[in-house]
């Protein structure tokens, strides 16, 4: 039996092999959670990791930057509220309907507080960040193992964002 072979831009092809189909763009998940180690470190690993996500998302601007800063506030009040035993933090990105939703798991279950914060003092403003920024936030009490802080970034349909 003889195969017939055809001659493309000087590549030898099976007349029965097809051309490679196009590959289709990945379109990034909805909805992204991570496990992070109680250290300093990993807030600059969440920011980065959140970035590539909005990119992805086709979030920029503003609505990103602010994400980025809420975020940071959140991972940052975590690691700080370390829980002996427990020695990681969860994150999750959730994008839909015109909505992100940041959710920040600790193990303690310290409730966070707006506080007061002196002039001179390099603590205690980040609520007051996370109260000014997000369009809500709020905590879920997870009882024995924790806490959920969440914020929500409500983005304008103006914002040039790619809905999942």
């Amino acid at each position: 039996m003889r195969r017939s072979v055809m001659r493309s831009k000087g590549i030898a092809m099976s007349t029965r092999a097809r051309p490679p189909a196009p590959r289709l763009a990945a379109t990034p998940p909805p909805t992204v959670a991570y496990r992070l180690p109680v250290d300093g470190r990993s807030v600059g690993w969440a920011r980065r990791e959140l970035r590539r996500h909005v990119r992805a998302w086709g979030i920029d601007g503003e609505p990103a930057h602010s994400a980025e800063l809420l975020l940071s506030e959140l991972v940052t009040n975590a690691v700080r509220a370390e829980v002996h035993g427990r020695p990681t933090v969860g994150i999750r990105f959730d994008w839909s309907g015109g909505c992100l939703r940041l959710d920040v798991q600790d193990a303690s279950n310290e409730l966070p507080v707006i506080g007061k914060a002196e002039e001179d003092e390099e603590c205690g403003r980040g609520l007051w960040l996370v109260n000014a920024l997000a369009s809500g936030w709020g905590v879920d009490d997870l009882g024995d193992i924790g806490k959920v802080v969440w914020v929500e970034l409500a983005l304008p349909e103006t914002s040039a964002v790619r809905q999942p």
